[in-house]
């Protein structure tokens, strides 16, 4: 490879000096920036939560590591290009660093090592002087990222501070045009350590200075988590088929019994689905867990009995629980399927995929009979009919982003091969031969009753026989506990219905018995009581023709007590509360992405959208246990008040409870309050103007604010008008953000009268747009993306792209109707990242 014949000094701010200023070595145990000797075709890339988070871009260059910061991310899409600032270059060393720097210093944060490999230049291009010249191309052969990139030097704005780049993918076979934010969404654990930015934030290992080790200054502080205590699992609801889509993960649903792994120090506890400490029944598995899980773990999965060939069989598990006394005892293993709480940690409010990614860190190297369930995201039906074809029971269906929550959902469904469940023994059939009994009378709790399904006659072997006989026996009865066909009576003995039997089968008759049921075993983690009839409920349909199925979660998904459901808000609709709160469940991960951790002011409709509403901003002590509280000073320093706010879907919908349709959220977050993330400009037209004047006027904006280089996003307003939002990083604080708003707004109103006006008077608009900046100052806030409105036609916020907007009639474009295509819309490539890139206030 040719080398260019001269060198122009490095860039200011950018060599490695630079790196060394910025770095106080006497508190840091950072390498001391200089240039080594190395391979010279290193790659690394290290991902960093700091003030925001990034992934650092380093190439190995010249005895340095030439280095961006990539705020979102590498993407696997050739059409999307992603923002690299350029940062100074780094010592080679630091290409190994995975850990954490002390906060208060620069970049203070956790660090992990994400990728790292080899790259190769452009065979006919020297990168020393492409990259003077502002473009890259070069091959990766990383553990993660492969395939042909480029790099090129966006132009500069006159005072714009730091080198803008671009990085992109080149189009080959690396690419993944439909799945451009793998990476980044499923790579979550380090490539040297498995640990995920949670375990390293744990703290095992800190870059400080003053207490200097052999391995650069890293430091081990052990502590020694309680072993959690039981929580409800979380529990899937019947499916007709499995859902589609990549939004959807999928696991084999193995045959055997729910356990719960509690870890302590060297030592387990084994807990059943409904809190009972099964520890004894399991030793194996509690002795494994003890010697090779950590402690403080709380570890959802299922308790399986393995036959000859290695597959799961609930029959042969029915020997380690009672009545198992004389048989050979099977080999026992435990498949983990979710992390609840990790090391002391309870992550339940992480995305299914980021649990699973910490439990495969978590179950690396240990040995069986603990194994790690895995999972495949999307394509459930092939799992599906592979799973059927080698006889096993179905699979679970997990929505890919949601939170565990210990309640049956919508969010986890089971799909079965054959039909089976749980049913209640209410009696038993005498034998005319020399056994126990010819068949067992079953029955099923439905609208509060018990009813009768019939009996099964198979699937017992003469030790069932004896084992079910003795179970029985003290549980006579002199009558049926229950009504049965005349002709179930003769030869029959009742019992107590206390008994559960799981119960495989084909179907049931027109009259609702079973057809063709074997038994398959008792089940002795679950009562009498839970067993309902499990009716398979269909997996929706597309939302519309051409789009994706979506499974729509709903309020009873949070097992939230909602009052009077049926109450009208929207009265020109006929829209009830329960709708409401439908729809909200349904977004609550799209809504939670702007309104989570924000001061929120809400409006409360008690008495429906028509009638009077109120303003709510403070705590007044009326709300539910997860709406949240942050104490906030007001006015000149001296009053302090208390502010609400939400972290989870659960705590918006008990807003919607007590009467909440509108939620409204400040410019910042609780943390950092005094730093706005986001520029608001509320486009609100005169009376009679019509929408497409307020597009051209949010277009006219969207290029002005670009000018400065601020990058926006158009919100539908739910009402007439448009939101421009700007994302800021959280540098600038209140009153320089609304300084800019106001010097921006009132200078584009005078060079642009015709169209806009910054003047809240309404009678100043005449024909004209209020620009309106106000909504850029603390404590004032805007409606949040997803928001419903309370207005005609239960219309809400709704976030869209710049392509689409000309096509848009009205603000009012999308209502609660539409949770479905909203959700399909959050998903494309329109709407990708929309409003989360993070930018500094412009210095004008």
């Amino acid at each position: 490879m040719a080398r260019a014949t001269t060198r122009k000094p490095a860039p200011k701010g950018l060599d490695i000096e630079t790196y060394n200023a910025k770095r106080d070595f006497a508190k840091t145990g950072e390498p001391k920036g200089r240039k080594l000797k190395g391979k010279g075709d290193s790659f690394v890339v290290q991902k960093h939560d700091a003030s925001r988070l990034h992934w650092d871009f380093r190439l190995e260059l010249d005895g340095v590591l030439k280095s961006w910061a990539v705020p979102k991310g590498p993407s696997l899409d050739p059409a999307v290009n992603r923002l690299a600032m350029r940062t100074e270059d780094h010592p080679l060393d630091y290409g190994t660093f995975e850990g954490i720097i002390p906060a208060g210093e620069y970049g203070g944060g956790t660090v992990m090592l994400w990728d790292r490999g080899q790259w190769i230049p452009h065979p006919d291009k020297d990168p020393r002087k492409t990259l003077e010249e502002g473009h890259l191309h070069f091959t990766l052969e990383g553990e993660r990222m492969k395939g042909e990139w480029v790099m090129f030097r966006m132009k500069g704005k006159p005072g714009e501070k730091g080198e803008a780049w671009m990085l992109k993918k080149v189009t080959d076979e690396a690419a993944a045009p439909d799945e451009g934010e793998a990476l980044v969404e499923q790579c979550l654990t380090s490539v040297d350590s498995g640990r995920s930015m949670a375990e390293i934030a744990a703290g095992e290992d800190v870059w400080e200075s003053n207490r200097r080790g052999k391995n650069g200054g890293r430091t081990k502080r052990k502590v020694t988590p309680p072993p959690p205590a039981f929580l409800d699992p979380q529990l899937a609801t019947l499916a007709d088929h499995p859902p589609t889509g990549s939004g959807w993960i999928h696991e084999y649903k193995y045959d055997g019994y729910r356990l719960l792994l509690s870890t302590g120090e060297g030592a387990a506890v084994a807990w059943t689905r409904n809190g009972k400490d099964w520890s004894d029944f399991f030793g194996e598995l509690t002795e494994a867990a003890a010697a090779s899980l950590p402690a403080g773990c709380l570890i959802d999965g299922e308790a399986v009995a393995l036959d000859a060939a290695g597959k799961p069989n609930f029959g042969m598990l029915q020997a380690t629980v009672k009545g198992g006394k004389g048989q050979e005892r099977p080999d026992l293993a435990f498949y983990a399927f979710d992390l609840l709480v990790d090391r002391g940690e309870d992550i339940r409010k992480l995305t299914n995929l980021e649990r699973k990614a910490r439990l495969a860190a978590l179950m690396k190297g240990v040995p069986g009979p603990l194994i790690y369930g895995d999972h495949v995201v999307g394509k459930g039906e092939q799992l599906f009919e592979k799973i059927c074809a080698d006889g096993g029971e179905g699979i679970i269906s997990k929505k890919a982003d949601a939170p565990y929550r210990g309640v049956r959902t919508k969010c986890w469904l089971k799909v079965k091969c054959i039909a089976r469940q749980e049913f209640v023994i209410v009696g038993w059939q005498a034998s005319d031969k020399r056994r126990g009994f010819r068949s067992l009378h079953l029955g099923v709790n439905q609208d509060g009753t018990l009813r009768y399904v019939g009996k099964v006659g198979t699937g017992f072997d003469s030790a069932t026989l004896e084992i079910l006989s003795e179970r029985m026996a003290p549980l006579k009865l002199d009558k049926s506990p229950l009504e049965v066909p005349r002709t179930a009576l003769r030869g029959s003995t009742w019992i107590k219905p206390e008994l559960v039997a799981e119960i495989a089968y084909t179907e049931f008759t027109s009259d609702g018995i079973l057809r063709h049921p074997s038994f398959l075993g008792l089940r002795e983690d679950k009562s009498a009581k839970q067993v309902v009839l499990e009716t398979p409920e269909p997996v929706a349909a597309p939302a519309r023709k051409g789009g994706k199925a979506t499974k729509l979660c709903t309020a009873a998904d949070f097992q939230l007590r909602l009052t009077s459901p049926e109450k009208v808000i929207f009265p020109e609709d006929g829209l009830t509360k329960g709708e409401l709160a439908d729809y909200y469940a349904a977004v609550a991960d799209l809504l939670l992405i702007d309104l989570a951790k924000r001061p929120m002011t809400l409006i409360r409709c008690p008495s429906g959208r028509a009638k009077k509403c109120f303003f709510q901003k403070h705590d007044t002590g009326s709300m539910g246990e997860h709406v949240l509280r942050i104490p906030v000073t007001e006015g000149a320093g001296t009053t302090e008040e208390d502010y609400l706010y939400v972290e989870e879907a659960v705590g918006a919908l008990e807003c919607v409870q007590m009467n909440t349709i509108e939620f409204h959220g400040w410019g910042s977050r609780i943390d950092p309050l005094e730093k706005p993330d986001r520029l608001v400009f509320d486009l609100d037209p005169d009376e009679g103007l019509g929408f497409e004047r307020v597009k051209t006027a949010a277009v006219r904006l969207r290029e002005l604010l670009a000018d400065l280089g601020l990058e926006t996003f158009p919100l539908l307003s739910g009402g007439k008008g448009i939101h421009v939002i700007a994302p800021l990083d959280q540098e600038a604080e209140w009153p320089g953000v609304k300084s800019f708003a106001e010097r921006f707004s009132r200078a584009i109103s005078e060079a642009e009268p015709e169209t806009f006006t910054a003047n809240i008077r309404k009678n100043q608009r005449k024909g004209r747009i209020f620009l309106d900046w106000l909504r850029n100052q603390r404590g004032a806030t805007a409606v949040m993306p997803y928001s419903a409105r309370a207005r005609e036609g239960a219309p809400v916020a709704a976030p869209v792209s710049w392509e689409e907007l000309d096509g848009i009639e009205g603000a009012n474009r999308f209502t609660i109707r539409d949770a479905a295509l909203l959700l399909e819309r959050a998903g494309s490539k329109g709407l990708k990242g929309w409003g989360q890139s993070k930018q500094g206030l412009p210095t004008v």
